[in-house]
């Protein structure tokens, strides 16, 4: 117990030696005493690490813990085109893990949970652990400047630029909005740090002459000045392929901002009939919410702020609460 507090003492306020701080807390944990028997604790694995090694169900099955699996997406899987070479048939392995290993299962949403049952049912797997959705909660949101850091009519996106997040489409449609408003063209504010495979974006944004002074690109952007964006934003742009969950969104919702967001299952099951959907394929219709929004008298805008009223976001303490009481329930 006092090595995890030590730990979470220095992950709240890092000291400038984090990793040798680090490393003398894990140490007496990693080295596990022959006479101090694990069997029936519960094993907690929040972030599909390490389930495609053959070492994990080796040491799950030798020290006969319970392991509990948290589950975030089946992306890989469900949609290969957004990921990494081999990246597939790594979660494949994680995914079975999970089922042949988990004693129970954390999702972080009805969707999630419901693509995983898919799968097990493709693998043979008819029995499930038992299992849990447990939406994941968002911090309290951060003091923000009251002064918009734009006097032009903006819109964010929010997300590591990356093929799924369909940047592409946001980007072509604010090079057609500057041509065809010049100095009226509102703008674009892309936060997020570059990712893979998201080279036509990158082009687009490095070397299409049109979105220059109409689209920003921020990779780095501290909390207070993310709230400051979000709060000023005419609305949050979520025009993903697939999502596993959508915290933007969530975040967004709860600093006030209106968002137009892809029509997915899983952005629905968190906000409801809040945000303005569309197809991710939909550019006009795209193009339309946009000129809509960035209008000061939009209607659409004011029809969602009105939806918005007494929505309240998910929390870590509700998200803790479920998590705690489904533990303290599950069987030995």
């Amino acid at each position: 117990m006092s090595l995890s507090r030590r730990l979470f003492d220095l992950l709240l306020a890092p000291p400038r030696d984090l990793r040798r701080e680090l490393m003398q807390v894990a140490m007496p944990g990693l080295v596990t005493r022959r006479d101090v028997s694990l069997a029936g604790s519960f094993y907690l694995n929040v972030g599909h690490t390490g389930l495609d090694k053959p070492g994990h169900a080796a040491w799950v099955r030798r020290t006969q813990v319970r392991a509990v699996y948290f589950l975030h997406d089946l992306i890989p899987l469900t949609h290969p085109e957004y990921c990494r070479p081999g990246e597939p048939d790594k979660h494949r392995e994680r995914m079975r893990s999970l089922l042949s290993l988990g004693q129970g299962v954390i999702a972080n949403s009805q969707q999630t949970l419901a693509e995983l049952a898919r799968f097990a049912n493709s693998t043979g797997h008819d029995v499930m652990a038992p299992s849990l959705v447990a939406p994941l909660g968002i911090d309290a949101v951060a003091e923000g400047s009251a002064e918009s850091p734009s006097a032009t009519p903006y819109f964010v996106t929010v997300g590591t630029i990356e093929g799924r997040k369909n940047h592409l489409l946001l980007l072509n449609l604010w090079a057609d909005l500057a041509r065809t408003l010049g100095p009226l063209c509102p703008r674009l504010v892309i936060i997020g740090q570059r990712g893979w495979e998201c080279e036509q974006a990158i082009d687009m944004i490095e070397r299409c002459a049109a979105i220059q002074g109409h689209v920003v690109e921020l990779p780095q952007c501290p909390d207070a000045e993310l709230v400051t964006y979000m709060r000023g934003a005419r609305a949050l742009l979520f025009p993903s392929f697939v999502e596993g969950y959508g915290l933007p969104l969530v975040e967004a919702l709860a600093c006030g901002t209106p968002v137009i967001a892809s029509d997915l299952g899983v952005f629905r099951e968190l906000a409801g009939n809040i945000p303005d959907y569309l197809s991710p394929l939909d550019g006009l219709g795209w193009r339309d919410r946009v000129l809509d929004y960035a209008a000061p008298d939009s209607a659409l805008r004011a029809a969602q702020l009105a939806r918005l009223e007494g929505w309240v976001p998910p929390t870590w303490e509700a998200h803790f609460s479920l998590v705690d009481h489904w533990l303290a329930r599950m069987p030995e």
